[in-house]
């Protein structure tokens, strides 16, 4: 199980660093150039705020599996991403985006957490 706990943490980390950092770095209006579309939405404190909860999260599911170090913070780092995808998957759902990737981001989200959890408990 704790293979299986790193494959999928090593994948969410990868896209969360990616997306999270873009987000953090990357004006808003260059964002919607992107076809972030949702950005009209929030401003600029707002979005660099989600960029970087998403760099933190994707530190958080590595660093304390990885350490030994408070590891029960890498569940709950995957928790945060789900609740995070969520509430992205509401935002896209009203402005009538796809919301298929959030979807499957919170699912492997949650089996992360849930893996951590049994891994940590």
């Amino acid at each position: 199980m704790l293979i299986a706990l790193w494959i999928v943490n090593a994948v969410l980390a990868l896209l969360f660093l990616a997306a999270g950092g873009m987000k953090a770095s990357t004006s808003r209006t260059a964002l919607q150039e992107k076809g972030m579309g949702w950005t009209e939405d929030f401003g600029d404190a707002a979005v660099k705020a989600i960029g970087a909860v998403e760099v933190l999260a994707a530190i958080g599911l590595i660093a304390p599996l990885a350490t030994g170090i408070a590891p029960i913070l890498t569940p709950l780092a995957a928790v945060g991403l789900a609740i995070t995808m969520i509430g992205a998957t509401v935002v896209h759902a009203r402005r009538d985006e796809p919301v298929v990737p959030t979807v499957v981001l919170t699912v492997v989200a949650v089996a992360s957490a849930a893996l951590g959890f049994a891994q940590v408990l």
